[in-house]
């Protein structure tokens, strides 16, 4: 068995309710001089073992010693009637059945908190961030923004296996890219920005994306975007 030592309880009353149960007893038939004798030889090894004794602890055992020789001692004719107005073995009574209810009441809260720490919660969100909403500054769209939408093709496209190599005769310049991107903006002012690779392969892939960079940057176009995270789109610059 266990043995217990001054740290393991939390105040005096913890540790006057667990000589009470030691003894599996009922609060209700609990005897000031039983409880009075097991709480000082407690103190008394604790003592023995070179262990701090908290002045708490000591304040109660005199206490418990005040009861018990009260209630040894023959009540005189003029105490009689205080005395059974306070009763210390009542009051101590009432004060373990106390704080007995308070210990349940916190192992049950412990135990709802553990039940608790099983559930994940996500904090509230304004309902307004996804709802469509107007860029302030559709013009200023950055390469990040246009690699994520390119990112978001390829995934759709499977771009995951090996891409096409075959060696052609002529490679594709980005001057030639450029030229056959105006083509189609004079046919149409605004074209998508995904449009525009209509072949999956790394070259063309490279070309394209760098020829519209190319364009952007000397101001041939510009690149919109509706709403957030919306279609990315070409409009040519008259």
């Amino acid at each position: 068995m266990n043995k217990f030592l001054i740290g393991d309880f939390e105040g005096p009353l913890d540790l006057l309710l667990h000589l009470v149960k030691k003894q599996e007893m009922n609060i209700s038939d609990l005897s000031l001089i039983d409880i009075t004798e097991q709480y000082i030889n407690f103190i008394k090894e604790m003592e023995e073992m070179n262990l701090d004794i908290a002045s708490e602890y000591l304040v109660t055992a005199s206490e418990l010693i005040e009861m018990k020789s009260r209630f040894l001692l023959p009540i005189k004719p003029k105490e009689e009637k205080e005395e059974q107005e306070e009763n210390p073995e009542e009051e101590l009574k009432r004060r373990l059945l106390e704080y007995q209810k308070y210990k349940e009441s916190i192992t049950s809260f412990r135990t709802l908190e553990d039940k608790r720490s099983n559930y994940f919660t996500k904090t509230p969100e304004k309902r307004e961030i996804y709802t469509t909403e107007k860029l302030e500054n559709t013009e200023n769209l950055t390469a990040y923004d246009l690699l994520t939408a390119l990112q978001k093709l390829l995934e759709r496209k499977e771009y995951t296996k090996p891409l096409n190599t075959k060696i052609t005769k002529k490679e594709l310049s980005v001057s030639e890219r450029v030229a056959k991107i105006r083509n189609v903006l004079k046919k149409e002012k605004r074209v998508e920005f995904l449009s525009l690779f209509e072949e999956i392969s790394r070259p063309y892939i490279v070309v394209t994306f760098l020829s519209i960079l190319e364009m952007a940057k000397n101001k041939e176009i510009m690149l919109k975007q509706d709403t957030n995270f919306g279609t990315i789109i070409l409009e040519r610059v008259d």
